[in-house]
C-alpha cells in the first residue's frame, strides 16, 4: 500500500472521529431536546472509531491518534517512517474537523461555545479536578486503550474482533473521564478543538499531548513483551485482516 493512500486514510478516520465525537458533545449533548448526555457524547466517540476501523483501517491500520502511532511503533507494531506523516495527517485533519463543526455550530442563533469540546485540567475540567488527577487519568486511560489495541490484533487475538473491542474500550474510556479531563488520549483530537476555543486551553495543551505520548510509550513495552509482536511494518488491521483471509 503506497503511503499517499495509508496518509488519506489516517486523515479521513482522524476527521471523522474528531467530528462525530466532539460534533455530538457540541452540537446535540448541550440541547435538552436531544439530550444525549455523557453516555451519547460516550458512544459517539466509540461508534466513530468502530466504523473507520473498518472502513480504512485495512489501509493505514486505523490509528486515528498520534498517542496510538506512537506506541505501536514502541511496540513494534509500526514502521518508523510513518510515524511522522500519519501525527501530521491526524493533526491536519482534526484541525479541518473542528473547522468544519465550528461553522456549522456558529449557525445557530446565540450559541456559545462554552469550551467547544476542549481538553482541560484545573478551572478548564469539567469537574474542576486538578493537574495531578487529571495527568494521572489521561495515562491511564491512554495506556488501556493502546494495550487493547495491540492485544486484540495480536496473533493469539480471535481475528474480525479488533474494531469491537477497540471502539467499545473508547467508550468506557470516554464514560471514565469525561467529567476529568473531558477525555483526550488523543493529541490530535485535543488540538483541534483547542485552537478555536482559545486562551487557556491552548496552553494546557502541553498535558494532553505529553501523557497520552508517555502512557501509549508505556503500553508499547508492555504490549511488545505480553502479545506476540506483529512484523514492523505492519500496523493494527491489517495483521487482522491477513489472518482473517
Amino acid at each position: 500500500m503506497d503511503m499517499s493512500r495509508r496518509i488519506g486514510a489516517e486523515f479521513f478516520g482522524t476527521f471523522w472521529l474528531v467530528f462525530g465525537g466532539c460534533g455530538a458533545a457540541v452540537l446535540a449533548a448541550h440541547f435538552p431536546e436531544v439530550g444525549i448526555g455523557l453516555l451519547g457524547v460516550a458512544l459517539a466517540f466509540g461508534l466513530t472509531v468502530l466504523s473507520m476501523v473498518y472502513a480504512v483501517g485495512p489501509i493505514s491500520g486505523g490509528h486515528f491518534n498520534p498517542a496510538v502511532t506512537f506506541g505501536l511503533w514502541v511496540a513494534g507494531r509500526c514502521a518508523g517512517k510513518q510515524v511522522v506523516p500519519y501525527m501530521i495527517a491526524q493533526v491536519i485533519a482534526a484541525v479541518i474537523a473542528a473547522a468544519a463543526l465550528w461553522m456549522i455550530a456558529t449557525g445557530k442563533p446565540g450559541w456559545q461555545p462554552n469550551g467547544f469540546a476542549a481538553n482541560g485540567y484545573g478551572d478548564l475540567s469539567p469537574g474542576k479536578f486538578s493537574l495531578p488527577a487529571c495527568a494521572l487519568t489521561e495515562f491511564l486511560m491512554t495506556f488501556f486503550f493502546v494495550l487493547v489495541i495491540i492485544g486484540t490484533t495480536s496473533q493469539r487475538a480471535p481475528a474480525g474482533f479488533a474494531g469491537v473491542s477497540i471502539g467499545l474500550t473508547l467508550t468506557v474510556i470516554h464514560l471514565v473521564s469525561i467529567p476529568v479531563t473531558n477525555t483526550s488520549v488523543n493529541p490530535a483530537r485535543s488540538t483541534g478543538p483547542a485552537l478555536f476555543a482559545g486562551g487557556n486551553y491552548v496552553t494546557q495543551l502541553w498535558l494532553f499531548w505529553t501523557v497520552p505520548l508517555i502512557g501509549a510509550a508505556a503500553a508499547g513495552l508492555v504490549g511488545r513483551w505480553l502479545c506476540d509482536a506483529a512484523p514492523a511494518d505492519a500496523t493494527t488491521v491489517v495483521v487482522e485482516q491477513r489472518r482473517a483471509a
